[in-house]
């Protein structure tokens, strides 16, 4: 299979759907990341395809456990005081590799994962049902210990609207659904989710004001393609820490959206924005994904 894999992604909805047919997994709140096994070393790779193995070196020593020809899409999430800790994720994933080398010491990484797109018996699997790639996943992870694990899923709508309303306290910020026949939807987005905050993604496509301290961004809603948006006014915090990961990324030119000039950049950052606010009002920006 080509890498860097184009990875399955969710719709968000406002139900837990019923009916036959349906999968559900609690939605870790931590950051998308494709492991993959090859002959000689581990290769992680963020969801934009960006290869982040040297952010997460833990998960990929910890790979190397996994026989070769294994890829595994999952997330990357770290455990402090009992509970999925987003924040130090995001510090993790933004910061430079000597400083995620030493949050790392402090804080070890541990990969939920719940899917298995290349197999070492059975090769690529993305065509397979969800049902198989599941017991395949569950067959593979079998022996292997911590930090990678197989997230938890169940065909009981009742037992995923426990979940829902019983593990938001322990950072499990929903639950996603998926059909127990289809295949791997590659860069679609033929899931679901149900998040307990009403927000969706905006991907960062450049941002005005000094890149140090950025005053607004420009988003593409859900996927790129769409019309660019401008967010509302930072909170200072946050424009700090937005600052912290485009002091990297690559500055492609100047670009114009409602009538105002940004500078276009290329950057793998996600953040996410109040559900609605996409084609009405102000988008106000809440946090980084």
């Amino acid at each position: 299979m080509k890498y860097p894999v184009k990875v399955a992604l969710a719709q968000a909805v406002p139900t837990i759907p019923d009916g036959p047919g349906w999968w559900y997994e609690p939605k870790f709140d931590g950051h998308r990341t494709i492991l993959r096994r090859t002959d000689e070393t581990v290769i992680l790779y963020a969801r934009s395809g960006r290869i982040v193995t040297s952010h997460w070196m833990n998960l990929a020593v910890a790979g190397m456990g996994l026989p070769p020809g294994t890829t595994l899409d999952g997330e990357a999430v770290i455990w402090r005081n009992g509970r999925i800790d987003f924040g130090a994720a995001q510090s993790r994933a933004a910061s430079s590799v000597t400083r995620a080398r030493a949050l790392a010491a402090q804080h070890p990484a541990s990969f939920a994962v719940w899917d298995v797109l290349e197999h070492p018996q059975l090769g690529q699997t993305t065509q397979l049902p969800y049902t198989e790639r599941r017991a395949a996943l569950l067959d593979l992870l079998h022996d292997i210990p911590p930090p990678i694990q197989a997230v938890p899923a169940t065909d009981d709508r009742a037992v995923a609207v426990a979940w829902y309303e019983g593990l938001q306290e322990q950072g499990i910020e929903g639950i996603v659904c998926k059909k127990g026949s289809a295949s791997y939807p590659a860069g679609r987005r033929n899931w679901t989710k149900v998040r307990h905050a009403e927000t969706e993604d905006a991907l960062v496509v450049g941002y005005l004001g000094p890149r140090r301290r950025p005053h607004r961004l420009a988003l593409a809603i859900g996927d790129e393609g769409g019309p660019i948006r401008l967010s509302a006014r930072l909170d200072p915090v946050l424009a700090g820490r937005i600052a912290d990961t485009l002091t990297g990324a690559e500055v492609v030119g100047e670009r114009r959206a409602e009538g105002e000039a940004y500078t276009r950049v290329e950057v793998d950052l996600t953040v996410e924005v109040l559900a609605g606010t996409g084609r009405h009002g102000t988008l106000t920006v809440t946090r980084m994904r």
